[in-house]
């Protein structure tokens, strides 16, 4: 075991000044202050690795006694201790890398009576690496045989239970470390969002796409209807708000020549939280030259059969109760089509401007909607959304709620825009982008009239995405899609505080 003589301030304080500490801490404290008296490094700066826990199983396991005792494979593996049995002169404990687990055994006549008195200092949740040789128990249990152990770093705080894990959701929130610990199985949510995110980025480079990075913060909002966060900037004396979406900075570069672009980011919106809603929330973005929506719907089910068919090996995804399907061609319906059939409420009952608004209203008083559009929008949350199971393209939304589509060739009153909605909740939004700039003006400027009405998700008008739009913005389409959402459905998830690493809380007393 590796010994050298440092100063260790924090183990030699006395344990037993923190009236705050439970006993089971206190004790963690003096095994850690023994192991520093015995010249033991408390903190390492680095060690040498042979293999991970994960890779000693998956290489091993299915190696039989005979052969790993012909091979004599010789491993040295860093890992955190999950449980201890002690028999005397000798230990059987298991070591975590959070994806295996992987036994250890260690023997007094191996090690030496001094090295293996150190173990006893050790506990549950200690950091520590092993060297020996691997071999399998009589019940086939893969094992490494210890030759020698280095202390690596001390848990000075007892784990939950093991047999009940963590269970408690906001502790399992507030305390990643621990959930993660306690529940490895939660860790794979989250390589299988990271493995979502490398895929999506590889997908949009084979086709000519470049990513790009716009900015944070604005200084005036736009790119969606949403609420934003106010900040100030104390060297330029300016107010900025945190960015609602990416759109018109990326629509200035398609603008500017960049013909395939797309960032994959944070939006902020200062809105609810709910079990699809995080103020703080990942979104991708891409616009393509020379497009329009129904290109773009089509790209979008490519993308996700593509991250399906990589990442799941399927093209059917459980959700829930429920099983998805992403068979191409998906289903599309018109947005008036879907209220009608799923709300009950009749074509001309829908026509009545001034009912429609007075009706949303009791459905959403604590977000009073002013237009017949949004409205209508407030009626399609309500009622149609989380009636789409399968993948449903819903089409030409009502042009007044969408301010940065082109109005519909077929119906001017409506705009050339989807929502992708799977597992009743939105996932993607796009549309064939506004391209005339005095049109866009006048869009702004009803935007500005709804907001003069108490309407916070309208913002004033960008003046500079106008002239740049004069500049000239070819046919485009463009499309965002929720990266969070998606991860839901392909973890079978039904909290999107479950895809996040550290969703949003209200602070404890204790943590301020």
């Amino acid at each position: 075991m590796a010994e050298k003589k440092v100063s260790q301030n924090r183990s030699t304080n006395n344990p037993l000044t923190d009236s705050k500490k439970s006993d089971q801490d206190i004790a963690r404290e003096i095994k850690m202050k023994k192991l520093a008296e015995e010249g033991v490094d408390l903190f390492p700066h680095r060690v040498e690795r042979s293999h991970s826990v994960a890779d000693v199983v998956n290489e091993y396991y299915s190696f039989s006694r005979e052969e790993l005792e012909k091979k004599e494979v010789k491993v040295i593996v860093p890992g955190r201790i999950i449980s201890i049995r002690k028999m005397g002169r000798a230990s059987f404990f298991h070591i975590t890398d959070c994806q295996r687990k992987l036994q250890v055994y260690l023997r007094e006549n191996k090690i030496g009576k001094k090295k293996y008195s150190f173990f006893s200092l050790m506990d549950i949740g200690d950091f520590i690496l092993v060297k020996g040789i691997l071999f399998k128990t009589r019940t086939g249990e893969l094992t490494v045989f210890v030759d020698s152990f280095t202390f690596l770093a001390k848990c000075l705080h007892p784990l939950p239970e093991k047999w009940h894990g963590l269970q408690d959701t906001e502790i399992r929130y507030r305390k990643r470390h621990l959930d993660f610990i306690m529940n490895p199985d939660e860790g794979e949510v989250f390589r299988l969002r990271s493995d979502l995110i490398s895929q999506t980025r590889k997908f949009f480079d084979e086709r000519g796409y470049i990513e790009v990075e716009t900015p944070m913060m604005h200084a005036i909002p736009g790119g969606a209807l949403a609420k934003p966060f106010k900040t100030f900037h104390n060297a330029l004396g300016i107010e900025l708000y945190l960015r609602i979406a990416p759109e018109l900075y990326l629509k200035r570069l398609v603008v500017g020549g960049f013909e395939k672009v797309y960032e994959m980011n944070r939006n902020f919106r200062n809105e609810g939280i709910s079990s699809e809603h995080n103020p703080e929330f990942t979104m991708l973005e891409f616009y393509e030259a020379y497009r329009d929506y129904d290109y773009m719907m089509k790209l979008t089910e490519e993308l996700i059969n593509r991250l399906s068919l990589t990442l799941l090996g399927t093209g059917e995804i459980p959700y829930g109760e429920h099983k998805i399907s992403l068979k191409r061609p998906w289903e599309k319906i018109k947005f008036i089509e879907a209220i009608t059939y799923y709300s009950g409420l009749s074509p001309r009952r829908l026509d009545n401007r001034k009912e429609v608004v007075k009706f949303a209203a009791t459905l959403s008083p604590e977000k009073m909607p002013q237009t017949y559009g949004k409205a209508l929008d407030v009626i399609f949350d309500k009622y149609v959304k989380h009636n789409l199971i399968q993948p449903t393209f819903v089409i030409n939304p009502p042009k007044e709620i969408s301010p940065l589509a082109k109005a519909s060739l077929d119906n001017p009153d409506e705009a050339e825009r989807f929502e992708l909605v799977m597992g009743g909740m939105e996932i993607a939004n796009g549309f064939s982008e506004l391209t005339d700039p005095d049109e866009q003006r006048k869009r702004f400027e009803q935007q500005v009239k709804q907001k003069k009405q108490g309407d916070e998700e309208s913002h004033p008008i960008d003046m500079d995405y106008i002239r740049t739009l004069e500049y000239g913005l070819p046919p485009t389409g463009g499309d965002g899609i929720g990266i969070d959402r998606l991860v839901m459905i392909f973890a079978n998830r039904q909290s999107i505080r479950e895809v996040i690493l550290f969703p949003l809380l209200r602070p404890k007393i204790e943590d301020k």
